[in-house]
Formats: structure tokens, sequence, C-alpha cells
């Protein structure tokens, strides 16, 4: 022994009598070997692009609160969506920010056939044929009150909703539309809006269920990209679920795929990790999350400011969902990820 060998405590074992001859450090020793045992990937088919579009031509409008994000007008969308499509993202969502003289009570304007998602649907369609399109039939951004529903009498009514976003839905389809996610959490919606796009020749046109959407705080910058921030009256918690229940967000999931949907979502996404989990363990469905506005603008601000890493922040919060079992991820970080991983 020389003055350099450490001591042990008297009966103390061996760090190989204690691994034996495990030591998972070794595959972490170097990039290459780290690259052969990674457990999860991220990739460019993980990513959905959410949109905001508004009224106009060649208008790109900012949204103060998610920086980098913007309102395009249908020609932009268009511009937007071709890029998307060289840079290999599958999917994109639409959102409106509906002009206030367009909506009421009922969030009637949803019908027209030529309303703002129907118009961008078209555009987007015949400039990017082989991009999904992905379009919500919430009455939120048409309804006067910010409400994902009709509103009488200070009630969220169910059954005339669902009848509605049914027939919106099936508006959606014949413009163009993949998928339709509808997020309104209304009781029926899924068996509705299914036997709607069937009954009009759209068995193809797949349905992605806002299963498990939460009454959350993390909304509040996608509120102002919409145009609903300030007119909405009372909450969403008689309608969304509670952010403390999680059997709840399962007994959702499963009516929703009794009624025919073919995708579940769970929205917010960081917060809801376990959600995703137990779902996908659950069902074996294909699962997905949304990176929603706050997440989002959380990240950007903090690296503002300095305090993070944006770009790395960016790609570890979504190397999380997949971990926890995604097959994709709506965010809004999505033509920069995809940028950054196709080198």
């Amino acid at each position: 022994m020389n003055k350099f060998t450490p001591t042990k405590p008297a009966g103390a074992r061996n760090v190989d009598e204690i691994t034996g001859s495990r030591r998972l450090r070794r595959m972490r020793k170097a990039d290459w070997s780290r690259r052969l045992v990674q457990e999860n990937r991220l990739t460019v088919d993980d990513l959905i692009w959410p949109i905001f579009l508004t009224g106009g031509t060649n208008v790109r409008e900012p949204i103060d609160a998610m920086p980098d994000v913007f309102r395009l007008s249908v020609d932009q969308a268009v511009r937007e969506a071709e890029r998307a499509a060289k840079l290999g993202i599958p999917a994109i969502a639409t959102f409106p920010n509906i002009e206030a003289g367009r909506k009421d009570e009922a969030g009637s304007h949803i019908l027209d056939p030529d309303n703002l998602i129907n118009a961008a649907t078209r555009a987007i369609k015949a400039a990017v044929p082989h991009i999904g399109i992905i379009t919500d039939v919430a009455l939120d951004p048409f309804t006067s009150h910010g409400h994902d529903g009709i509103l009488r009498d200070g009630i969220i009514v169910n059954d005339e909703t669902v009848e509605q976003v049914a027939a919106a839905a099936v508006l959606q389809a014949a413009a163009g539309a993949d998928i339709i996610a509808p997020s309104d959490m209304m009781d029926g919606r899924i068996g509705a809006i299914r036997d709607a796009l069937d009954a009009n020749g759209f068995q193809d046109v797949a349905i992605m269920s806002y299963a498990t959407k939460f009454a959350s705080a993390f909304y509040g910058p996608y509120r102002e990209a919409i145009g609903t921030q300030g007119l909405l009256k009372g909450d969403k918690k008689t309608y969304y679920i509670d952010h403390a229940n999680s059997d709840e967000a399962v007994r959702e999931a499963e009516q929703d795929l009794a009624e025919g949907a073919d995708m579940l979502m769970v929205k917010p996404g960081l917060p809801y990790l376990d959600i995703i989990r137990r779902l996908k363990d659950e069902f074996a469905m294909p699962t997905f999350a949304y990176q929603v506005s706050g997440e989002y603008s959380m990240i950007k601000a903090a690296a503002a400011n300095g305090w993070i890493d944006g770009e790395k922040v960016m790609l570890e919060s979504l190397l999380a969902f997949k971990r926890a079992g995604c097959d994709g991820i709506l965010t809004y970080f999505a033509p920069r990820v995809a940028e950054i991983l196709k080198g």
C-alpha cells in the first residue's frame, strides 16, 4: 500500500462487490456508445405544427405572448405549409382568430363552408396535397363569450353543441381535413362526429380526440392568439377535466375510444406526463400530447432572459413526451426542431 491508496473502514465492501460486473457508466463514456443504447428518439416524424389563422392577405401578425409565433392570413399559411412539408413535418393543425363581427352566442360561423378554417384547408391542400391537416371543431374561436359550446342561461348546453360540432366536422372534411380533432370536451361528441362523417362519405377521415383536456392555467397565450382573451365569462371547469384527477382522464379516454376515436390526445403536455403514460399502458392506442402555449412561452421567456439554454430545453421537453409514451407532439417549436434534426 502506498500513500495514494485510500483506506476503507473495516468490513467495508469493494465497489465491485456491490455492483458485480455491472458498471452502467461504461456505455456513457462516448458519443457513439450513448447513441447505441439510447432508448427514445425524437424525429421529424413526431411533429405536428399548430398554426394560427387570421383574415386578410399577406398578413403575419406577431402574438405578443408567444415570441416567434404569428397569426397568418391564408396565403401566408400556405407558404408555411410548404415550408413544413420541405422540413418533413407530417401534419399541421389550424386554429382561427375570427373577427369580432362574425362571433355570436352560438358560434354559428363555424357552419359557414367558407370560414377561415375551411378556406385555409382548401388552399393548403391545393398547394401541398401530401401534408396532413388537422382541424378543431370547438366553438370557442367563434363564440362571443369564448366558451367551447353554446351558452344558454349561463350553462353550456351539451347536446346542441354536439349537434353543431358534428355538422362543422362534415364541412371541414369536405374542405379537405384529414383529421378532425374536437377539443370541446362535450359528452358524446366523438360518436356523433363519427356517425356524421360516415353518413356523408368521409369514412377515411380520422378523429384525434382531445380525450383528456384539463382545466389548466397554461392556456393563456393561446387565448390571446385566437382572440378569446377577455371574452370568457366564468371558466371552463364545468366541461374540462379537473387537473387533480387521473382516473377520470382514463374514463374519458375509454369512452372516446368506444365511440370511435382513432387517436388520443393529452392537453396540456408536460404537467400531465403521468396521464400520457397511463393512457398508453391502458389502451396501447396512438397517443399524442399538445405542448400548449403556456409551456412554449415559459421556455421562450426563460431563454430570452438567459436563464436556460432555450434550444436544449426545447429538445429535452419534447423527448420527455416520447419517453412518456407519445407517438407524436403538437408543438409550436416544430419548424425549429425540424431544422435542428435535419442537421
